[in-house]
């Protein structure tokens, strides 16, 4: 009996050695670009809870356009990782015009967007509270902050086309080299910028939102450079803008499977927009706090956020090779490897909760605690949303968008929105308190996925 269990869930040394062979570049990427974040959010709190309060504010938004280019170009991702088992080079071109489309009408119509409704939207989260904050300035850094940001836009979006579609092919060294080198021109930047060091102007939020923008810059760069030099050992690098069209046929096919993708990534994102929006009812505190505690938990999220994309990429190659039963077996034994291991690190993260705020010395003590109590929640709940997100990649991998649609996004929508409007609104409870409430709910998500995978429905070649 044990003997099986630790067979159904445990690899062995050549699977733990490929599986962190795809993971961990992702980790390293991910893990400097959090830990940058983490600096800058310093950087910035050091200037007031005004400007960090305002800077956060505006990264809410522009984490929508982050999530709606992962969503689009995920969603014909899926075809990607699948031809590349399949060694279909000339369907691998075509996924990538797709992104290209696709990511060109998104980051327009979301700069648009940010141009008109942006200083209103800003506005929704600044609720007069007892905190002695001014919301005023705090508006204005946000204005400021996001005029100079919404140039970082299209860099992001080209450069995510080029990296998920190496990624896709299992070439994950060079988006992590091209992350890791933007995120330290980042961290430089923005001490030389915020600051005015070296006879640099003091440019304080602004010169956060210029030093962004110009890594982002360099991060292209070094990926342009790199496709460019390597399209003989990369073949499906080779021809790619001899035209812009892609077959109709494939476009419908495309569309029909990733846009239930692009919407949930893009409403889930703009859901999680709105629980912030919820908690900032509370006060500027709240609004300070959550950003503290969102930046501390991506750092510490890392090791399962890669197991989703590892999970995207063997498990996609595998359904693409037609192997079904290495797909089932290897994706069970990630996810348990996930779960296990957010245990641990959830752990840590839960000791540690009190640490984090104390560098933050331009915030106030009670944006602090606030912070400090957010990341002990969101510490116990490590383990429960690495299972979420590796179920999640499982649905996705063979093209069950749909599931994927309904199982994160409209659960966001119509339950956890609601939950925390109403616990804001509508009770004395403290701030933690309802987020941990509104976390709790998320152990029916957990019922779901965990059913939906144990049954297989993700089980297809859908490039066959």
């Amino acid at each position: 009996m044990l003997t099986n269990v630790r067979r159904k869930y445990l690899g062995d040394t050549a699977f733990y050695k490929m599986l962190l062979g795809v993971a961990f570049p992702i980790m390293v990427q991910n893990g400097m670009s959090n830990f940058v974040n983490l600096l800058d959010n310093i950087m910035v709190g050091q200037l007031g809870t005004e400007q960090m309060s305002g800077v956060a504010i505006v990264n809410q938004l522009i984490f929508i356009f982050y999530l709606f280019i992962f969503g689009g170009v995920s969603g014909v991702g899926i075809f990607t990782a699948q031809y590349y088992g399949n060694n279909d080079i000339e369907g691998i071109k075509h996924t990538f015009r797709y992104k290209l489309w696709l990511g060109f009408i998104i980051t327009v119509s979301i700069i648009l967007l940010l141009l008109k409704w942006g200083p209103t939207i800003i506005g929704l989260y600044l609720t007069n509270s007892e905190d002695g904050e001014n919301l005023e300035a705090t508006l204005n850094y946000g204005i400021g902050y996001l005029s100079i940001i919404l140039f970082m836009l299209p860099l992001v979006y080209i450069t995510q086309v080029y990296c998920s579609t190496l990624r896709e092919c299992g070439e994950t060294k060079v988006p992590m080299i091209a992350g890791v080198s933007a995120v330290l021109s980042n961290l430089v930047l923005d001490y030389l910028l915020i600051f005015g060091k070296f006879g640099l102007p003091a440019l304080g939020v602004k010169g956060a939102a210029l030093a962004t923008c110009i890594a982002r810059l360099i991060e292209l760069s070094i990926v342009l450079i790199w496709c460019n030099m390597h399209k003989n050992t990369h073949t499906y690098l080779k021809g790619l803008y001899t035209t812009i069209k892609i077959p109709s046929k494939l476009v419908g096919k495309y569309f029909i499977t990733g846009i239930p993708l692009l919407l949930n990534e893009g409403l889930w994102s703009v859901g999680i927009a709105m629980l912030n929006q919820a908690y900032s009812v509370r006060g500027l505190n709240v609004v300070a706090g959550m950003n503290i505690a969102t930046t501390i938990n991506n750092l510490f999220n890392i090791f399962f956020v890669a197991m989703g994309d590892a999970v995207a990429i063997i498990i996609g190659q595998h359904l693409g090779a037609g192997d079904m039963k290495k797909a089932k077996e290897d994706d069970t034994k990630i996810i348990a490897f996930a779960v296990m291991s957010t245990i641990c690190i959830g752990a840590i993260m839960f000791c540690l909760s009190g640490v984090f705020p104390k560098f933050y010395t331009g915030v106030n003590d009670m944006a602090r605690l606030v912070a400090m109590h957010f990341i002990m929640v969101q510490a116990i709940a490590m383990p429960k949303d690495a299972f979420l997100h590796t179920s999640y990649f499982t649905i996705r991998a063979g093209g069950k968008t749909i599931i994927t649609f309904l199982f994160d996004s409209v659960f966001i929508l119509l339950v956890s929105v609601p939950l925390a409007n109403a616990l804001v609104h509508f009770t004395n409870l403290g701030p933690a308190t309802i987020f941990a409430m509104v976390h709790a709910a998320d152990l029916l998500k957990c019922t779901l996925g965990f059913i939906l995978v144990k049954k297989g429905v993700w089980m297809r070649n859908i490039v066959a």
